[in-house]
């Protein structure tokens, strides 16, 4: 029996090692926003909604990474890799010169313009799913110039210009999707999290709470404001939102998670204690709490929660192998 729980306790330690290299490994290119990924850590979904997936397994890119690295330090520039867009790039889409036919007695013309449109949306569409930016916000920029009211296509342009870095021209498209069809929870989250992701807090919660109405069963709207309401320091509120979204268990870690973030490690050890409460043997929250405790110089608890956590490691070892 001593044996059998020897090597048990050797199979916990070579798991966790493991994926804590392959952790630290995927996190050497992690894209997107820095708050969004650590609650997309324990299984959360925040973000935009119509974001652009990138194919590929995880876990070869997660392998991949540190060599993508070092080739990066020491390779060489890719000149024909497409550069980031400017501003001045933008107005150059905008401004392609589209010949509107606007007369009344010809109904055909209208048609064709709005086939139009949905030809160049639907272009637009394509390469925005497969990362093509540029082209993606020149074929929308067009589809919107043909048909001010094709409210898609200010939608995607406004996740288009998130994703090339220029937040007002994704806050402009948003807000003419937003005013035309203002029970559109999708376009207000992700209005919301731009202003989120520019630090205008404020006004992320207002568009963020709005969507949360409109749709208050949706996980993304409702961790996205969760983030929000951190960043203003209402972590009882963001813990209700964080809570709504996927469970007290999972309300109680993300929101521990965010404020050891921002380096409140007591307030942070309060919520990582509740968690603990709600499921006795979370791994997660007893290593943090182990973690935490010794920081703030309370070694007994530290040992304590260490202590748990080896027991919970080996129970759900023992459990597998049964």
């Amino acid at each position: 029996m001593n044996k059998r729980r020897i090597i048990a306790v050797l199979i916990a330690l070579t798991l966790t090692i493991a994926a804590t290299g392959m952790w630290s490994a995927a996190t050497i290119e992690r894209e997107g926003d820095p708050d969004a990924n650590v609650i997309e850590d324990s299984g959360s979904t925040a973000g935009r909604t119509s974001e652009p997936k990138k194919a590929g397994n995880k876990i070869v890119k997660a392998l991949a990474a540190p060599f993508k690295a070092f080739g990066r330090l020491f390779g060489h520039k890719n000149d024909k890799k497409l550069q980031r867009m400017t501003e001045k790039d933008a107005e150059q889409f905008e401004s392609a010169g589209v010949t509107r036919v606007d007369d009344g007695s010809n109904a055909d013309a209208k048609m064709d313009m709005s086939a139009t449109a949905q030809q160049h949306l639907a272009a637009g569409r394509e390469y925005l799913l497969s990362g093509r930016l540029n082209e993606a916000i020149a074929e929308l920029s067009t589809a919107a110039s043909l048909d001010p009211k094709l409210t898609e296509a200010h939608k995607l342009l406004g996740v288009a210009y998130d994703q090339k870095g220029l937040p007002q021209r994704a806050k402009d498209s948003y807000e003419r999707a937003v005013k035309a069809e203002p029970q559109d929870p999708e376009t207000l989250n992700n209005l919301g999290f731009s202003l989120y992701q520019n630090g205008n807090y404020r006004a992320a919660i207002d568009r963020l709470k709005r969507a949360a109405k409109l749709a208050p069963t949706d996980e993304r709207i409702l961790n996205n404001l969760g983030l929000a309401l951190c960043r203003m320091g209402k972590f009882d509120e963001a813990y209700k939102s964080f809570a709504r979204a996927a469970g007290p268990l999972t309300g109680n870690l993300n929101t521990a998670t965010m404020l050891e973030r921002f380096g409140r490690d007591d307030d942070a050890i309060k919520y990582y204690e509740a968690a603990r409460r709600v499921d006795p043997n979370c791994s997660f929250a007893l290593r943090r709490l182990a973690d935490l405790y010794q920081r703030v110089g309370k070694s007994t608890e530290s040992q304590a929660a260490r202590n748990a956590s080896a027991t919970a490691s080996v129970g759900s070892v023992a459990s597998f192998e049964q």
